[in-house]
């Protein structure tokens, strides 16, 4: 069993706060992402959990003991770089051996190690070649290979194909799920790309400036995001994100969009969920392009609105709609509105909506 738990983790770099009070408990063989802009703390903190950085506050316990005062070779962590720092002049099979070696283990241990991982990763054929004459993708297999074979309680993995090509990347993200579930290590990955943290993770970890914003599952991340934040960061394209007021008529609520004269019928109940939630005119509605409904002919309670930009993408089209002074894009079957200026019919589906306090940015929990 492998726990890796942090708690009230601070990090400074001079009189800059990388860190800010970070607290996370990570299971046994959970495969854990963190995700977030360039800069936001997320290979600060990987490093601090490895012992290639020290921290200045708080604690980092493996299976329950403290290890912050531990040198990185202590801590029984395997560490896989975005580059892959293969040894050239070594063959695969000695590059991967080498962490075996320098602890000397008998040569059996070690071929036995080494083929065993080998198989794991598909790569028993490229054993007598040099790193020269591997792929990307290859080199990448081989670097994890390297941290694998002596068994680390824990994988921490640092943008590890963010320097492979598109293609390339998508390959070796199937690669590592399927290593994950035939290894079982306790596997932490950083990553800026959402593609990778929501395709990889059993939970994910989003962080912004130094403070872990949101952890939930991808599905969780996605459907019920904690504030704006993980909103408009997780997503493609992002959810949509407007300030609104609402208002009471005919029965219904009526969200606005700044300067519609129309709104978006809402049930009721809306009023009673929001009320003392929010201050004045303080309230920010978030909508994902599939909640934003496109008819191509008048149906009651959408409103007549104009496609300005189309963007195809194969399976569906992104059209951006204009409403009042904002944008909204929506999520349409390819071909749906064939042509930018065409007018076309639109709602918001409530079920589908989130309520945001514009000022705090955080989510008010409020779902029809």
């Amino acid at each position: 069993m492998t726990q890796i738990e942090l708690r009230s983790v601070e990090k400074f770099f001079g009189e800059v706060q990388v860190i800010k009070n970070v607290d996370l408990l990570i299971d046994d063989n959970e495969f854990i992402v963190m995700l977030g802009p360039s800069g936001c703390g997320k290979t600060t903190t990987l490093r601090a959990i490895a012992g290639l950085e020290t921290i200045d506050k708080g604690e980092i316990l493996i299976d329950g003991k403290p290890v912050q005062h531990l040198k990185a070779a202590d801590r029984d962590i395997a560490f896989v770089f975005q580059s892959f720092s293969l040894y050239p002049h070594m063959t695969v099979y000695e590059n991967i051996a080498f962490p075996l070696r320098a602890t000397r283990q008998s040569k059996a241990e070690v071929d036995r190690a080494v083929r065993q991982v080998a198989d794991i990763l598909q790569i028993t054929p490229l054993l007598r070649r040099r790193p020269s004459g591997l792929s990307g993708g290859d080199m990448q297999r081989v670097a994890i290979g390297r941290a694998l074979v002596r068994s680390p309680k824990a994988l921490l993995m640092d943008e590890p194909i963010g320097a492979l090509d598109a293609k390339l990347r998508e390959e070796m993200r199937g690669e590592i799920k399927r290593l994950h579930m035939k290894h079982g290590s306790t596997t932490i990955y950083v990553t800026h790309d959402q593609v990778e943290a929501m395709s990889l993770a059993d939970r994910v970890v989003i962080m912004n400036e130094g403070v872990i914003q949101q952890v939930g599952t991808p599905e969780e991340v996605y459907a019920h995001p904690a504030n704006l934040f993980v909103a408009q960061f997780v997503g493609s394209p992002v959810m949509n994100v407007a300030q609104v007021h609402v208002a009471e008529k005919r029965g219904n609520a009526w969200v606005f969009l700044p300067d519609s004269p129309e709104g978006f019928i809402f049930p009721s109940e809306l009023f009673t969920k929001l009320k003392g939630k929010t201050r004045g005119d303080g309230l920010a509605l978030g909508i994902r392009p599939e909640g934003v409904l496109v008819e191509r002919e008048r149906r009651e309670g959408y409103l007549s609105v104009e496609a300005r930009i189309i963007e195809p993408l194969g399976s569906h089209d992104i059209v951006d709609l204009r409403i009042g002074s904002q944008l909204l894009r929506a999520r349409t079957k390819s071909g749906f509105v064939p042509r930018p200026g065409e007018r076309v019919w639109a709602r918001i589906d409530p079920s589908q909506a989130h309520f945001f306090d514009a000022a705090t940015g955080n989510s008010l929990g409020v779902r029809l």
